[in-house]
Order: C-alpha cells, then sequence, then structure tokens
C-alpha cells in the first residue's frame, strides 16, 4: 500500500472512530437527569470509553498527517484539503486536553460532532497531491499555517463549552432573541451537513459542466461546475451540452463555481431543518437540551475563558506574526490588505475586545459564552466566504 491511500485510509478511520466516540459520549450524559450513585458510575464507564476512542482516532489522524507529509515532501497545509483536515484534527487534540484538564464529558458531545463536520467538508475537495507554487514553498508557510490552524482549535473550544452553556441556560420554549439566535447556531450546522450531502450527490451523479470564463486579469479560462451552475463566472459560456445555464453571472472577484456550491447548502440545509422541525416537532436547540443537564455551568464559563486565554496569543504567533515573515518572504511586504489577511486582523481584534469585556467589564456567563460563539462563526466565515467566494492571494484550493 502506497502511503498517499494508507494516508487516506488512517483518515478514514479516524472520522469513524470520532463517530463512534460521539455516540459513547452520548451515552455518558443521556440520563443526565438521573443524580443517583449508579447513574454516575455508568456515565463515568461510557465517558472513559468514549475519550479512549476519541485517542484512537486522534492516533489515526496523526497518522494520517504524518504519511501525507512523508508523500508530498511538505507540511500537508497547502490546499483547502489539507488545512481543513488539519483544523478538523486539531479540535480533537485541543478537546483531548481540556477533557484531561476538566473531565468534562459533555464537550466531547459537541467537539467531536464539529471535527466530524469539518472532516466532512474537507472531504469534498479535491484530495490530490499538486505540485506547490513559489510562494507556498517556505518553512515559514508551514510554521504559520499549523501555528494558526492550533489557535483557532483552542478558541473552537471555547465556543463549545459557551453552546454547552447557552443550551443549558437558554429557555427554548419561550420567545426570546437569544432563543432565535440560538437556533441560528443549529440551523448553520445543519447547513454544514446539507453541504456534505449535496457535494456527495452530485459526485455520485457523476455531474460535471464545462464553461469558459473570462478572469481578472481579462484571460480566458475554463472551469468545471460539479453541481448545476447557480452563479457563473464572468462572461460564462457552456462548454458542456445539455447543462444548465448560470440564473446570475458575477463579477470576476467572485468565485461563482464555489458560490453556487454554497447557495447548493443553503437550499439542501434549509429543506433538511424544515424536514427535521417537521418530523421532531421540536427546536433543534430543544432536542439537545437533555444531553447538558449536568454540565456545569461553572466549569463551562471557565473552560471557555481558559481557551481563549489560551488561543488568542497562539493566534497571535501564527495568523499574524508568522504570516507577516511569510508574506515578506513570498510576496515583498508584510502587509498587503489581502481579504485573508484583513480577516484574521478581524479576528485578532474581536478575541482582544473579548478579553477585554471578560477582564474590564465583567463578561462573564451568558455575555461570554455568546461573544464564543461569535468568535467561533467569525472564524467560520473565514473558512466558507473568505477562502472560497473572495479571490485574493490566498485562494490555493
Amino acid at each position: 500500500m502506497s502511503l498517499i491511500s494508507l494516508s487516506g485510509n488512517l483518515l478514514f478511520v479516524a472520522f469513524l472512530t470520532y463517530l463512534i466516540a460521539t455516540l459513547f459520549f452520548g451515552g455518558a450524559v443521556k440520563n443526565s437527569h438521573d443524580k443517583s450513585e449508579a447513574a454516575e458510575r455508568h456515565a463515568n464507564k461510557w465517558g472513559k470509553i468514549a475519550i479512549i476512542i476519541t485517542v484512537i482516532g486522534f492516533i489515526a489522524n496523526l497518522g494520517y498527517f504524518i504519511t501525507r507529509w512523508m508523500y508530498t515532501g511538505h507540511a500537508p497545509v497547502s490546499n483547502m484539503f489539507e488545512f481543513t483536515t488539519t483544523f478538523g484534527m486539531f479540535i480533537v487534540l485541543a478537546f483531548i486536553i481540556m477533557y484531561f484538564m476538566y473531565r468534562a464529558v459533555v464537550l466531547g458531545l459537541i467537539a467531536l460532532p464539529i471535527a466530524v463536520l469539518i472532516i466532512g467538508y474537507a472531504a469534498m475537495f479535491p484530495t490530490d497531491v499538486s505540485p506547490l507554487v513559489p510562494s507556498l514553498q517556505s518553512n515559514w508557510l508551514t510554521i504559520h499555517v499549523i501555528t494558526a490552524a492550533f489557535a483557532q482549535s483552542i478558541l473552537a473550544i471555547s465556543a463549545v463549552a459557551g453552546l454547552v452553556y447557552l443550551l443549558k441556560v437558554v429557555d427554548v420554549k419561550k420567545a426570546s432573541k437569544e432563543r432565535t439566535a440560538l437556533e441560528s447556531v443549529m440551523f448553520f450546522v445543519v447547513v454544514v451537513i446539507g453541504f456534505v450531502l449535496v457535494t456527495l450527490v452530485f459526485r455520485g451523479m457523476g455531474y460535471e459542466a464545462q464553461f469558459t470564463y473570462v478572469d481578472k486579469d481579462e484571460i480566458q479560462r475554463e472551469i468545471t461546475y460539479n453541481m448545476p451552475a447557480i452563479f457563473g463566472m464572468n462572461e460564462s459560456a457552456a462548454l458542456t451540452e445539455d447543462v444548465m445555464q448560470p440564473l446570475i453571472e458575477t463579477p470576476p472577484i467572485i468565485n461563482a463555481k464555489k458560490l453556487t456550491t454554497v447557495t447548493w447548502s443553503l437550499l439542501v440545509g434549509t429543506i433538511l431543518y424544515a424536514l427535521l422541525r417537521l418530523i421532531s416537532r421540536k427546536r433543534v436547540s430543544e432536542m439537545l437540551q437533555p444531553f447538558v443537564k449536568r454540565a456545569n455551568l461553572e466549569l463551562m464559563d471557565e473552560i471557555g475563558y481558559r481557551s481563549v486565554l489560551i488561543g488568542f496569543p497562539v493566534f497571535t504567533l501564527g495568523a499574524l506574526i508568522f504570516a507577516m515573515i511569510w508574506a515578506q518572504e513570498a510576496w515583498g511586504r508584510y502587509w498587503g490588505w489581502d481579504p485573508k489577511e484583513v480577516w484574521a486582523l478581524i479576528t485578532w481584534l474581536f478575541y482582544a475586545a473579548f478579553l477585554h469585556l471578560r477582564l474590564s467589564k465583567g463578561w462573564e456567563g451568558r455575555k461570554s459564552a455568546w461573544l464564543a460563539l461569535i468568535g467561533f462563526a467569525i472564524m467560520i466565515f473565514n473558512l466558507v466566504v473568505i477562502n472560497l467566494i473572495i479571490a485574493g492571494l490566498h485562494s490555493y484550493a
């Protein structure tokens, strides 16, 4: 078996293992209303099994990372598939660290599905190994991306703790802004699932549609859509017969193919969310509330705060300082207002404000939990919209 095949198999093993571990974490907290000693023993037993399975999955995930690195000769962080799988792996690592620090079983019920969704999202991108463009042939790229990804994974744990906190304290049976916001988070998660489903369906159908377009440099190029084109690239014309023509043409700065993918995901995710509501007759957040009854609110608040306290300086190093060193080496300038650079700065300013409000204004509990979720939304916006839709120097995927 070649290294690249072994790498792919190890990633698949990690994916399945995280799914199994999620079920065991669910078993550990499912009887959260039962405060008996027997129930406590049951929860501890299932929790221990769950974390063992999680560690096994992480070892397989790390094996994927190492074997792909050995095969390619460079760190597997140079395209969307590689970066996103690395991000998912680091979320699991950050969770494992927090678990052994705080023994909070309920975190696994949220953190692992997020990692599974992110790895599933990564699997939708081309997995081919291709030569690096000159600007990526730098050790500073490896240092910058790995540090930034690990920092974001630590910050993501603050959102996990914040979500657990809010699921326990928000009354989802009473109309309020908090209920609407919390359910919006659940809707976004379902949209991500919709993205995975719609991509798998069209890939299974073998759908392909080729178009020509004119890029921002006035050069004619070809592009292949893997799902029916809702948005068309600038001055697009179909090369494939009997395919859906784009409904809307976009300017050169927008990647219409990827915007089409996002739009299909929203459509399918919305339908899936509506079906869940129709079948269960409950909001998704209400369906999850029984699993967090045992959660310690003070502990969740502490984990959320500590995650930002640790993740913020690491993010400063990876996403700003190391990134600027790489930018100087690759493009001859430390800062250029590229969309990715701007969003990294926005993320940094947000978490700086988070710590300021926490330390000087006493924003704890609910307020801190909401800030953690907003911070994670900012990072996901960067991962999806900035990477896929807005064209820039970082658009390598």
